[in-house]
């Protein structure tokens, strides 16, 4: 096991993937990194998957031919090819889950992106994939949109464990977690244990900084400039500050036997070469958290990891003076966090709408 990799999961970081593919769930090499990595989760989305069928349709040219001889249609084969993958890596990780008693060892996949505006739609497709997959260790990944919100309350009151997507503001996340309690009150109403429900928060990272540093660098001035590379990692831990508000609230403590809706940082691969390639990840320790990171990252965390102990706690009264340095500069957050949330969902979009497309010609060269 890699030494850094092993403390980080001591130190209480969740280690997941952000990654899934067939050729890597075939070879082992999805196993591997379970056993010498300490990856504990996968999370997908659906610009993983284009690029995982897009970019090897050989690896799925059996199920292809298969799926064409039965007359399905580009977005059946689709969802039956994501969720065999899916299905296959909550397989892979049953062992995790069962050591972690359900913590970890979690498997996510997100509903049709271009429902991210429609409540109904989203809810009837979370059930779907939920029945479809059938695994217990499965996260069904529903996005942090104001028509999300509703969404996530009902699908948690079924009983179903939830990924909320695409957070980018602590506004935002404060909302997701009042909609996963109150799932989870539904939940109880509806006599569902509530223990084995699960839940993860994915607060995305990286993209905040490229586009305030775009800002900041526009800006030009000294206090702009000694800003930049600082609004992500004060975002997160101000989101987690909120965090620890909740679980301390009498609300969450009446739920008796309920699972704390983990943060997960998201988009943790770095993007600016400028930036070190570990930043979003040993800057965000904290004990209880998850960590999805692209195999890149990963590997450079491996390699090259600074651990320094928890980075997070104790840092809100910082990070709450460097957001009114950002205000004092002219940085609207809450309007990069909204862009950044319709963009967010713009991109999955396309990619979902080119996965059918190359699946589409595929069935039709069968």
């Amino acid at each position: 096991m890699n030494a850094v990799l092993e403390d980080l999961t001591r130190a209480g970081v969740s280690i997941w993937l952000d990654d899934l593919t067939r050729t890597r769930i075939t070879s082992g090499n999805l196993k591997e990194l379970i056993n010498t990595m300490n990856v504990r989760g996968v999370t997908t989305n659906p610009s993983i998957f284009e690029g995982a069928i897009a970019g090897s349709v050989d690896a799925y040219s059996t199920q292809i031919q298969s799926l064409a001889h039965q007359g399905v249609n580009a977005e059946q084969a689709v969802r039956l090819m994501t969720s065999d993958d899916v299905r296959s890596a909550c397989d892979i990780f049953s062992g995790v889950f069962k050591e972690t008693n359900g913590v970890d060892g979690r498997v996510s996949i997100e509903v049709d992106p271009r429902l991210a505006r429609d409540t109904p739609a989203t809810i009837n497709e979370a059930q779907d994939l939920w029945d479809l997959v059938n695994r217990e260790n499965l996260l069904i990944k529903i996005p942090a949109t104001i028509e999300g919100l509703p969404a996530i309350t009902e699908v948690i009151g079924r009983g179903i464990s939830v990924n909320v997507t695409l957070i980018f503001s602590v506004e935002r996340y404060v909302q997701v977690m009042d909609a996963y309690i109150s799932g989870l009150e539904l939940a109880i109403e509806r006599g569902h244990v509530i223990s084995n429900i699960e839940s993860v928060a994915s607060f995305f990272v990286s993209r905040v900084d490229s586009s305030v540093d775009s800002l900041l660098t526009a800006n030009a001035s000294d206090r702009a400039i000694a800003l930049l590379g600082k609004t992500a990692i004060t975002n997160a831990r101000l989101a987690w500050k909120a965090y620890t508000e909740v679980l301390s609230s009498d609300r969450w403590k009446a739920l008796k036997g309920a699972n704390p809706q983990r943060p997960l940082w998201a988009s943790t691969g770095v993007k600016d070469p400028a930036y070190s390639d570990t930043r979003y990840v040993m800057e965000l320790v904290a004990p209880g958290c998850v960590n999805t990171m692209p195999e890149k990252t990963l590997l450079a965390v491996a390699d090259h990891g600074v651990l320094v102990g928890d980075t997070v706690s104790g840092t809100a009264d910082a990070s709450a003076t460097i957001w009114r340095e950002l205000s004092d500069v002219g940085i609207d957050l809450a309007a990069v966090c909204n862009e950044l949330e319709a963009d967010g969902v713009a991109k999955f979009e396309q990619a979902w709408i080119s996965l059918l497309d190359t699946v589409s010609a595929a069935l039709k060269r069968v």
